[in-house]
């Protein structure tokens, strides 16, 4: 029987079990220039007992930023700490994609001095939480002809500086009602040219990304990360038949691709939608199951074991256990996830989580 400790080949890169720490922002790029700092290498090299690690969301421009002191790969300064982080996970025997995300109209123009980008100059509902405190989302500047095409060549470019920075790999952020999802979404894409409309039209976006940093830096070394039906960040998809409809063509352009890995982070209530998706997928299959408000535990192990998943995702567990592996294999104990420290700050809730003896 298959199990999560079984090391696993994902596309050339070797993975020492079929863990993966999922993205998770943290909000601690307190360098120059929105760069990594040694308090994340140390973050990141005490979790490579993954068998992949995730980076949190990483933007590939200025305008991509979507929240307070967030990494960027998008210039020389940034490359150069990134190379820090890789270096330490890589010696400490792990593996490790960045994950590139585009917030598009999630963010606000205080964090940046620029306006927020989008498929359509539509408002997302709600508020960004930024050093002068929450502040409502704003109208995005709807993205031009040109501006897509600079938009796509900008995450290449991003991928080609991950691996300059010594990443195994990316992945794509298509993902919780970030700009992928956002041109995926009718009700954030309301254009009615070559990038809007149908579900082909929606899902343009999506695939030409991917296929632009796929002849970057190789196909096998991209991954992509989706969440069908996930309603974050003021995300509306329509209805299940919409949904469906969207993602099995999307999945229909991208497998041809030969990417990675296809990345899933599942909403309430769509597993039957995960099996149809994970059937589709003719290569490796990454799951975050959904938990509702409790953490992804020990259980979803066996999600690799009946054959639903290649590789399971964990998020707020592995931040609190660097050691999750071993702690899994175990059964615990596990530490209980800080919350009041996700976002910002020191050491604190970071890297001082213990070991288990």
């Amino acid at each position: 029987m298959t199990t999560a400790f079984d090391p696993y080949d994902l596309s050339g890169t070797p993975l020492s079990n079929r863990t993966v720490m999922a993205p998770m922002t943290r909000s601690r790029a307190f360098g120059p220039g929105r760069t990594p700092t040694d308090l994340m290498a140390e973050y990141y090299a005490q979790r490579a007992g993954a068998g992949l690690i995730v980076t949190e969301g990483t933007q590939p421009s200025a305008v991509g930023q979507g929240y307070p002191d967030t990494p960027g790969i998008h210039t020389a300064e940034q490359i150069a700490a990134w190379r820090k982080v890789t270096d330490a996970v890589h010696a400490e025997g792990g593996r490790i994609f960045v994950q590139i995300m585009h917030t598009g109209r999630i963010g606000h123009p205080s964090l940046t001095g620029l306006t927020p980008v989008a498929p359509s100059a539509v408002q997302a509902q709600g508020q960004v939480y930024t050093h002068e405190g929450p502040l409502d989302f704003v109208v995005p500047h709807e993205l031009t002809e040109e501006e897509i095409a600079q938009t796509v060549a900008d995450f290449a470019t991003a991928a080609r500086n991950a691996i300059e920075a010594g990443f195994d790999g990316v992945e794509l952020h298509g993902a919780n009602g970030y700009l992928i999802h956002q041109f995926l979404a009718p009700g954030s894409n309301r254009r009615t040219d070559g990038w809007g409309g149908s579900p082909l039209g929606r899902i343009r976006f999506a695939v030409e990304t991917a296929k632009a940093v796929a002849e970057a830096i190789g196909a096998e070394k991209v991954g992509f990360r989706i969440s069908p039906a996930n309603p974050y960040n003021d995300i509306d998809e329509g209805d299940p038949a919409d949904i469906e409809a969207t993602y099995a063509a999307l999945v229909d352009e991208l497998a041809p691709l030969g990417l990675a890995y296809l990345h899933q982070m599942e909403a309430a209530g769509v597993r039957e939608l995960v099996g149809r998706l994970r059937k589709a997928w003719p290569g490796t299959f990454v799951l975050n199951p959904f938990t509702g408000s409790d953490p992804t535990g020990p259980d979803a192990l066996s999600l690799i074991e009946d054959g639903t998943a290649d590789l399971v995702a964990y998020g707020a567990l592995f931040l609190a256990n660097p050691d999750l592996p071993a702690r899994l294999a175990t059964g615990g104990p596990f530490n209980t996830p800080d919350r009041a420290a996700f976002f910002g700050g020191d050491h604190r809730g970071y890297t001082d989580y213990p070991v288990s003896a």
